[in-house]
């Protein structure tokens, strides 16, 4: 109910109810807690009641510190201040121009010396924090010396905007540090109406009520790929959704989809579709037709961008579309929690929230021509990295495809296994891999041993420490190279070798290279003077598919809690096997391959 509450009418008036509301009920809810800081110039406490409740409605409880006012210096640059002690998740640095480079506002100075303030900030908070750090770009001011300022090479907005690009080039060079582009948030709502000079000359804040949920709705786009709340899946309706008009009603000829209006609406949405599959996202067909009629338009339709070799599962039948969503989600074995819903009927998606609560259902505007923007604007398809293993999604799929296939011609497991080829290149993570290590932390559920997750930089450290292990799984087969899909870190302590983290992607499960990689992680400790490899299984709703792992290499269960299932193997005495059909190939220093 609270959900639906601020889907109908988010906003200030509701945000601190549906938040308090939420915080009485969170911890039945059982909501990863993540620590939220925020370092200003200017007040944002309106903004904390509206992020919080955005982020419980996404499945996120957010503890939130706010520093004191314009004391953003001292803050970064004392490591014993109050942000240090709260040890944040994620930070935010909102400093406004007026208030960082007040000469340059009023257009008096080019802003020299602002960029390497910003150097010595962020080289110190990445000194002392692991936190994910957000960065305002700086806002190009509305006032201007009227048109002459056109016509200078050199004026205050120009200035701004080469800051803003030194900013960018700073966050490359630190991991986890991010650009929120602030001027361009400004810019989308309207420079002249975006502040209210009366709340700024009175309390100190720049922005209009009307604006405050577009700032938490903006740090709400870096909150959900920072904190694993992630789409792997759009699954859309055909009818009124991909196109115009009842293709069983009005036939192909006579559904709406083309260049001009109205089926120029259609094929945006097409379009920011197919953005999001470049980005990664997986596209699938949910829709209550008759298939053969679906799939001629699909196929054949000239205004069609989309094509169904583009889509990795389709559903087109007359069953409910939230069993469709489930099945979809088996499919492609990921979390039905990954998957979108996008559809215009909003008696279909109220269906989906009923029946299939844990998906995550797009609501979508009666205007056809505002589909791409709800889509575009949709926090959970965004995305901080792309890896290469990213850009080849729907490639990957294909080759499951023919996997599965060949699976049903073979007689046993074993000859299945052979007969797919299957090489592990096992190596430790290095600064080429490392983004893509620490991605697979984050939104790795089902086959995750204790669902940890890490930043870039906290995976750095682990490198960096003698003391730790990180190890990352690539694997090739007759079909494909399937990509880096598995992360084991472990972290030696005397004699006894602690698995932390052991999680392999959704792809590979069940094909036995999970073994290979334990198999190395086993000989690696005993190498480094282990005589006992531990390692807990901490359940979630979601990792079910790992339970077993332990239990099943044989390894002996010594203590069961509420929280998990810690297990111990004597190095000593028992040894872990590579399956006989994976050959394995080990990344030394040097960066050679043996195996």
């Amino acid at each position: 109910m609270l959900k639906e509450a601020w889907t109908s009418e988010p906003g200030s008036a509701l945000a601190g109810f549906v938040a308090s509301r939420f915080d009485r009920i969170g911890e039945g809810l059982a909501l990863p807690r993540h620590r939220f800081a925020i370092l200003r110039s200017f007040t944002v406490e309106p903004v904390i009641p509206i992020l919080r409740a955005m982020a419980y409605v996404s499945g996120v409880a957010l503890d939130t510190h706010v520093g004191e006012f314009n004391t953003y210096p001292q803050e970064i640059l004392d490591p014993e201040s109050a942000i240090y002690r709260f040890r944040p998740h994620i930070a935010v640095l909102a400093v406004q121009t007026r208030d960082v480079a007040p000469d340059l506002w009023r257009g008096e100075a080019t802003g020299e010396g602002v960029l390497p303030r910003y150097s010595d900030w962020i080289a110190s908070f990445r000194t002392h924090s692991t936190a994910a750090l957000i960065v305002h770009s700086l806002e190009v001011p509305s006032h201007a010396a009227g048109i002459l300022d056109a016509q200078r090479q050199s004026n205050p907005a120009e200035s701004i905007r080469a800051i803003n690009t030194g900013l960018r080039v700073l966050a490359a060079q630190h991991r986890g540090v991010y650009i929120l582009d602030y001027d361009a948030l400004v810019a989308r709502h309207g420079r002249e109406n975006w502040g209210d000079e009366r709340k700024w000359l009175t309390v100190r804040l720049p922005v209009a009520s009307a604006n405050l949920p577009h700032i938490a709705a903006e740090w709400m786009r870096f909150l959900h790929p920072l904190t694993g709340k992630l789409a792997k899946c759009v699954a859309v309706d055909l009818d009124n959704t991909l196109w115009g008009g009842v293709i069983g009603e009005d036939g192909m000829n006579g559904i709406r989809l083309g260049p001009e209006y109205p089926g120029a609406a259609y094929q945006e949405l097409q379009r920011a579709l197919l953005d999001l599959m470049r980005r990664g996202v997986l596209l699938a067909v949910c829709s209550k037709n008759n298939p053969a009629e679906a799939l001629e338009a699909l196929q054949s339709h000239p205004g069609m961008l989309l094509k169904p070799r583009d889509f990795a599962a389709m559903r087109i039948n007359w069953d409910e579309k939230s069993h469709n969503l489930r099945e979809i989600a088996a499919e492609l074995n990921i979390g039905l929690d990954t998957v979108a819903f996008l559809d215009d009927n909003p008696v279909e998606r109220q269906q989906v929230r009923e029946q299939a609560p844990e998906a995550v259902v797009i609501e979508l505007p009666e205007d056809p021509m505002q589909y791409a923007r709800a889509v575009r604007d949709c926090a959970w398809f965004e995305r901080l990295s792309l890896s290469a293993e990213d850009r080849r999604r729907g490639e990957l799929y294909a080759a499951q495809r023919q996997r599965s296939e060949l699976e049903r011609t073979v007689t046993s497991k074993e000859d299945f296994y052979r007969s797919l080829q299957q090489v592990a290149e096992i190596a430790p993570a290095n600064p080429q891999t490392l983004a893509r290590v620490a991605q697979l932390t984050q939104k790795t559920n089902q086959f995750n041993l204790t669902t940890r997750r890490y930043t870039e930089q906290q995976v750095e450290q682990m490198i960096a420490s003698p003391e730790w292990r990180v190890w990352s799984l690539r694997v090739t087969d007759r079909y494909a190279d399937n990509g880096l899909v598995g992360v084991a870190i472990a972290r030696l302590n005397g004699d006894v070798c602690e698995i932390d983290t052991f999680l392999m992607s959704c792809r590979v499960i069940g094909r036995t290279v999970e073994t290979a990689l334990l198999a190395h992680l086993a000989a690696d400790a005993r190498e480094r003077g282990a005589k006992l490899l531990q390692g807990w299984f901490l359940p979630t709703k979601k990792n079910a598919p790992a339970q077993d792992f332990y239990r099943r290499h044989a390894f002996d269960e010594v203590a069961n809690s509420p929280e998990g299932v810690l297990w111990n193997f004597d190095l000593n005495a028992k040894t872990i096997a590579t399956p006989e059909w994976i050959r394995v190939a080990t990344v030394v220093g040097s960066g050679a391959i043996t195996g």
